[in-house]
């Protein structure tokens, strides 16, 4: 299989600017950049999804540029609806410096910033060297730029295209780039960039776009869709990552594993027959969340976030740290206690039981556990050398003490 095939077979292949790329992508050997600005300090499981792109070509010899918008993530690129909040500068430079960071560990390839070759240029320059080869009629056509004609756009949003293009500029000339590849979203764009190469040095460049990655319910993984899956694990802890991807629909498993990991044709053909044949055990979703969390983090963390997963369905949760308590019951309430305050008087106090009664009921009957070991004794005391306690009530109701500082 070339690589172009493998591309169409996972579904890589959008829009193309030439029937050429093809043939590039399978028998040269070119560079080519992938870019996002640096809206917050961490990717997420989209951009994850489309700078894969870079670790696919490489494997066939391709030379992979990864570009942080330092300059374009001043202004924005334009959003569909509105425009985007400028963010303060230091906030800027923040993000820039974790996402370097982060392109460089997860990714391993050239990391730049387009603010290095943008912050010299000055505006009439910028008019004279690069705005002039801009027909505001061809802006206004593009797709991004016509939606938001309605609401209105403000002349630093239609500006983006512009420097966006600088961009793609600039690498061609210094860095040999022939090609620019982004999500369907960045299609207008990319053409943007490609002609002004054409306009400014009569050669041709390259581009393509890969569809945008949806969740179940159509909406892309990005962090203004308030669903994004962070690759920090300080932002999204693998369990939280295992969690999501384990719960993956079935109608999306397939196209998940072609997107986001590197198995063969011929091994996702054989994961499809074998998790359709007992969708019931997940296979495909737990390979899926082992090819993922094992590249962004580590097979250490995958391993331990399915432990983890696997103790609380058991409801053997002692051997949990503090740490990996507040990452899998994030968002739950967590209940206070005293150093002397016996078990009955927790469950009535914390209406896990109505009364001492029934409090008494659930702990002769097993249904009270703590830490993973169901107890009966009413005036057991909480563990004082560890931060927090679970508290069990029969196989799916939890409940988290946190020792009162």
């Amino acid at each position: 299989m070339t690589l172009w095939e493998d591309l169409q077979y996972r579904g890589l292949i959008k829009d193309v600017s030439s029937p050429l790329i093809e043939k590039l992508l399978n028998e040269e050997k070119i560079t080519f950049y992938i870019g996002t600005d640096p809206t917050a300090d961490s990717m997420h499981l989209g951009h994850y999804s489309s700078f894969l792109i870079c670790k696919r070509l490489a494997k066939y010899g391709h030379h992979p540029i990864l570009l942080i918008g330092g300059a374009t993530g001043r202004i924005g690129d334009p959003k569909p609806t509105s425009e985007r909040d400028m963010k303060p500068i230091e906030e800027i430079l923040k993000n820039v410096e974790g996402l370097t960071k982060q392109a460089e560990q997860i990714f391993g390839f050239k990391v730049v910033n387009n603010y290095d070759w943008s912050k010299d240029i000055n505006f009439i320059d910028f008019l004279r060297d690069y705005g002039k080869y801009f027909n505001v009629n061809y802006m206004l056509d593009k797709d991004i730029i016509r939606r938001r004609l309605s609401s209105g756009i403000t002349y630093t949003e239609f500006s983006y295209m512009i420097m966006q293009a600088l961009d793609f500029l600039h690498l061609y000339e210094n860095e040999n780039c022939l090609m620019q590849i982004a999500g369907s979203d960045q299609w207008g764009n990319i053409t943007a960039g490609i002609d002004l190469i054409k306009k400014k040095t009569n050669q041709e460049a390259y581009g393509f776009t890969m569809p945008l990655i949806t969740d179940k319910d159509g909406h892309k993984f990005g962090k203004s869709e308030g669903n994004a899956l962070w690759l920090s694990k300080e932002k999204t802890s693998s369990y939280e990552l295992y969690q999501y991807l384990i719960n993956t629909d079935d109608e999306l498993i397939i196209d998940y594993l072609k997107v986001f990991t590197f198995l063969t044709k011929e091994e996702i053909e054989a994961l499809k027959k074998e998790h359709f044949a007992h969708p019931e055990k997940r296979i495909a979703q737990e390979q899926l969340a082992k090819e993922i969390i094992s590249d962004i983090h580590s097979k250490e963390d995958y391993q331990r976030a399915k432990e983890i997963s696997k103790s609380l369905f058991t409801g053997n949760v002692g051997d949990l740290t503090d740490k990996e308590i507040e990452q899998v019951f994030k968002g739950m309430p967590f209940y206070t206690y005293h150093d002397k305050e016996p078990l009955i008087e927790l469950l009535v106090n914390n209406k896990i039981a109505t009364s001492k009664r029934e409090a008494r009921e659930f702990l002769t009957n097993n249904a009270i556990s703590l830490n993973g070991q169901i107890v009966n004794d009413e005036n057991l005391m909480l563990n004082t050398n560890r931060q927090f306690n679970i508290i069990r009530r029969g196989k799916k109701k939890y409940f988290i003490f946190k020792k009162e500082s």
